[in-house]
């Protein structure tokens, strides 16, 4: 396999930027050869999530789409790797083990320091365009929606307790988004036949504390998906067409629904 860019970009004219930071499945081969049996298969990637944003070009939206691993390095955790969730399991900037606790990398051959901080050069890019796209869609439309795209298994017991609802909105506590916007997105996401919280076990990430800042017109939301809902959680993680057309009927009225507040 030849070696992608690390992200696609696609510009729109819409007041909307879509990020989709932890979908690639791109793993260097030098990594790669280092790891785990259990880290090959990547289970913690946000699988086919970019399928349920088709819509995203009719609508105008840019959006911004990872092709390498989280577990090459994980764009939504802050550079200096400062815990997001104390008190809880921390998914670090480079992680070492799956959300399960199972090994990433065989016995020695985990990274070192310095490469772990040599894998900036795989972070940086991304969130330089991410700002930049920010900056250009702002400058056209005085305000902008931040979306940051997710999912995740349903059931981890290392990370929350029980089952996950399967619609979880993060603005991190209302200071990355305009009270007007989430509610609008909350109110059509709790019609949706969804289960959903707002601000409850996912407040948002780095990406979402970060770049959201309702003061300065830029609306960031994450929108973190129990992957039951659309696919098969096991490996090999199999899309489900007969579950996501509903998934995808209820992001798209939530996105609607954030435009229209703006």
């Amino acid at each position: 396999m030849s070696t992608p860019p690390l992200f696609h970009l696609s510009r729109g004219s819409a007041p909307l930027l879509v990020s989709f930071p932890h979908s690639g499945t791109y793993v260097p081969p030098d990594i790669a050869a280092r790891m785990t049996d259990t880290g090959k298969t990547m289970p913690d990637t946000d699988w086919h999530v970019p399928q349920l944003y088709k819509f995203l070009d009719s609508i105008g939206a840019s959006r911004i789409e990872a092709t390498h691993s989280r577990y090459v390095v994980d764009l939504n955790r802050p550079p200096d790797d400062k815990e997001l969730y104390a008190g809880q399991k921390k998914t670090g900037l480079v992680p070492t083990d799956t959300f399960k606790g199972e090994p990433l990398y065989r016995d020695g051959e985990e990274p070192t320091g310095d490469e772990i901080a040599a894998r900036s050069k795989f972070w940086k890019p991304y969130h330089e365009t991410l700002a930049q796209e920010l900056s250009r869609v702002k400058a056209i439309h005085g305000t902008v929606i931040l979306w940051d795209a997710h999912s995740i298994e349903s059931v981890l017991p290392s990370l929350f307790e029980g089952r996950l609802p399967d619609l979880n909105l993060g603005t991190f506590d209302g200071k990355a988004c305009d009270a007007d916007v989430i509610d609008a997105v909350f109110t059509v996401a709790k019609a949706s036949g969804f289960s959903a919280v707002l601000n409850d076990r996912f407040k948002g990430g780095y990406i979402t504390r970060h770049y959201g800042d309702r003061r300065k017109g830029i609306n960031a939301i994450q929108l973190e998906m129990a992957q039951s809902i659309y696919m098969d959680e096991g490996p090999p993680f199999t899309f489900r067409p007969d579950r996501a057309t509903k998934v995808t009927t209820a992001i798209r009225a939530m996105i609607a629904a954030a435009l229209e507040a703006l």
